[in-house]
Parts: C-alpha cells; sequence; structure tokens
C-alpha cells in the first residue's frame, strides 16, 4: 500500500469525488487550489506513479484507464476549447443518415484531426458568431452536444447540399427557423 500524507488523501478524495474523469492540469490546479508550479507538477507525478491519475497525454489526465473512458467526453477534453458533438455523429444517432460515420465529429475554432484509442475524430472549423450561440447545444456529462435540430442546421452550413436519408422525420419549418436564429442565413 502507498503511503499517504493526510494533505494528499484531501486531494485525492476532493479528485474522487468529481462527476467527471477526465482532467486538465489547469482543472487539477484548481480543484486542489495549487498555485505554485513545482509542487502541482510534484503531486501529478506522484499520482502518475501511483495510478491514481492516468496520463492520456501532455496535461491531461483520468482517473480511469483509456479503455472506460466516454470517447465523446474523451474527445471533447483533447479539443481542449469550446467545442460540442454535432453534425453527422447526432444525425447517425437520431437516425436521420443511415452511413457509416468512421469518426465523432465535432465543431470548435480549429480544424482538427485525430485518434486515440481507436476512436477518430473530426473537429471542424466554426466562426465564433455561430460557435458560441447556445441555440440548440445541450450539456450532456462532460461534453456538449447539439440536438438533432442544431446538428442539421451545422451541416446545412458547412454543406447546403447534403443528403439526409430520413427527410420525412425532420422539422423543416423548425430549422429554418434554427438557422436565422443563430445566424446561419
Amino acid at each position: 500500500m502507498h503511503s499517504i500524507n493526510k494533505r494528499n488523501l484531501t486531494k485525492l478524495a476532493i479528485l474522487l469525488k468529481q462527476k467527471r474523469n477526465i482532467f486538465h492540469t489547469e482543472d487539477l490546479e484548481l480543484l486542489w487550489g495549487i498555485t505554485n508550479k513545482h509542487t502541482l507538477y510534484s503531486t501529478l507525478h506522484r499520482y502518475t506513479k501511483n495510478n491514481y491519475l492516468i496520463p492520456i497525454q501532455r496535461s491531461l489526465y483520468s482517473t480511469l484507464p483509456l479503455n472506460q473512458l466516454n470517447p465523446i467526453e474523451l474527445g471533447s477534453a483533447l479539443i481542449h476549447q469550446f467545442t460540442y458533438l454535432t453534425t453527422e455523429s447526432v444525425l447517425s444517432q437520431a437516425g436521420l443518415i443511415f452511413q457509416d460515420i468512421p469518426h465523432l465529429t465535432f465543431v470548435s475554432r480549429k480544424v482538427k484531426k485525430f485518434t486515440v484509442n481507436k476512436t477518430s475524430y473530426f473537429c471542424r472549423q466554426l466562426k465564433d458568431e455561430f460557435l458560441f450561440h447556445p441555440a440548440g447545444i445541450i450539456q450532456k456529462t462532460g461534453y456538449k452536444q447539439a440536438t438533432s435540430e442544431r446538428a442539421i442546421a451545422d451541416l446545412l452550413y458547412f454543406n447546403p447540399k447534403y443528403y439526409f436519408d430520413a427527410t420525412a422525420q425532420i422539422n423543416w419549418p423548425s430549422i429554418k427557423k434554427l438557422q436565422k436564429q443563430i445566424g446561419y442565413i
């Protein structure tokens, strides 16, 4: 058994009480109230050495093994800026497109493609005025996700001629209203 002092036990208790499992270095700094970088990095080193934290990549840690993490939450954390799951991923989940989507699709301020733990991610760049508009974006545990209507509006912004398989299930007047609200049209 690893020896752990009272102060570290308190940090561990704080960490384990969190509803999320993925943390950036800055998150842990705030959670633990550590202002000294040397203390923070020493604590992180000790916690990874004792397997309380698992390093995912530089400055990103988890309390669970990589294969036990929610891939959407992981993708959102890896993008490491305001982002939400949208377009093909959401529309496939909703049964509005039938294609096999080989990656999870997000939007944020930058284009990014990467693969982690056999899951591929694709992030499209969306202008701030649209990205930060809250209409049709819902908070999930550890990430944000577009509603089906917002995902359709987002996808039509990127590709106005996109083909939807289940068009009879789409409320087009509602989509038009949302597109106007966001500023797409």
